[in-house]
């Protein structure tokens, strides 16, 4: 019976002894070992040989990238506005023995500071350069905690404002400004609409009357030309009647018959002047007549001679 628990205690020992002797570290983890209260080593992932009750893992930690969440805080700017202020930080740890050693609580340490340097970072800013500038506000946070925190052996990777909340009073004075605005815009546009407007009809109608001015002047143009046109005809017409007129008279018997028409036309016109008046003209004297033909006879033959 004593064998038997005495090999139970060896078992149990030796158990244990394997179990500070073996230690497995997971991938993406660091373990920071000490001897005898002193820093000694940090073991890489994999498993690694310890001196059981000598070697001590104190420390252990995740290389992974760590999301922290910043707890809201409220900021006042450089126009002494009131702003509540919450973000996200991401960093890493990078060097095990200084995460270990450099800070009794890292995460705290990371945490305030980046409080701290965001009060400062908005305190020298206006209410409406922070809504603008969230890239600018992001970088100098993580510019000024990456200096502070490689004494800690983390690496702050990024930062990003998650909300900016002005009090409400803010919120409907920038709701007023944007509506205003807004409406500003709208005017602008329906103005700039009207005038566009007002310049194509304008434009139109220049247009317009210069393509009726264009066909008025070609109107014109073809008139004169057809009137031209029309008095050369005439012209023509007129010229080859009076050489056929003078060849006719030219011609045998031809002076005996223009005497007989010019004589039909005067009696003609006495006709006319007697229905006009209601009054019989008769020539006084007959022979003027004879001298009426005579003197238009002259006439033709000397118009029939020009052409000839």
């Amino acid at each position: 019976m004593e064998f038997q628990v005495l090999a139970l205690i060896l078992i149990i020992a030796a158990i244990i002894f394997l179990y500070r002797l073996l230690k497995v570290v997971p991938q993406q983890n660091a373990w920071v070992v000490e001897r005898l209260g002193k820093f000694h080593a940090v073991l890489p992932p994999g498993p690694n040989i310890l001196i059981p009750f000598v070697d001590n893992v104190a420390y252990r930690h995740s290389l992974k990238e760590i999301p922290l969440d910043v707890p809201s805080q409220v900021c006042i700017t450089r126009d002494n506005t009131q702003l509540q202020v919450d973000g996200i930080l991401y960093f890493q740890v990078t060097d095990a023995m200084r995460a270990s050693y450099g800070s009794s609580n890292y995460v705290v340490a990371i945490t305030q500071l980046c409080q701290t340097t965001l009060r400062s970072v908005i305190g020298k800013m206006e209410l409406d350069k922070t809504f603008e500038e969230r890239d600018m506000i992001n970088g100098l946070v993580v510019n000024a905690l990456d200096e502070a925190a490689s004494n800690w052996g983390v690496k702050v990777l990024r930062y990003e404002i998650k909300d900016l909340t002005p009090p409400a009073e803010i919120l409907r004075a920038m709701q007023a400004q944007i509506t205003a605005e807004r409406e500003k815009r709208a005017l602008i546009a329906a103005s700039e609409g009207r005038r566009q407007e007002q310049i194509n009809i304008a434009t139109g109608q220049r247009e317009a009357s210069i393509a009726r001015s264009e066909g008025e002047k070609q109107a014109e143009i073809n008139k004169a030309q057809g009137e031209a046109a029309a008095i050369v005809a005439v012209a023509d017409a007129t010229a080859d009647a009076i050489r056929k007129i003078a060849e006719a008279i030219r011609a045998p018997g031809g002076e005996q018959a223009v005497q007989l028409k010019v004589a039909e036309r005067a009696v003609d016109a006495y006709q006319s002047l007697a229905k006009t008046n209601n009054t019989m003209i008769v020539p006084g004297n007959m022979t003027e007549v004879a001298s009426l033909i005579a003197t238009s006879m002259a006439l033709i033959k000397s118009s029939a001679v020009k052409p000839g």
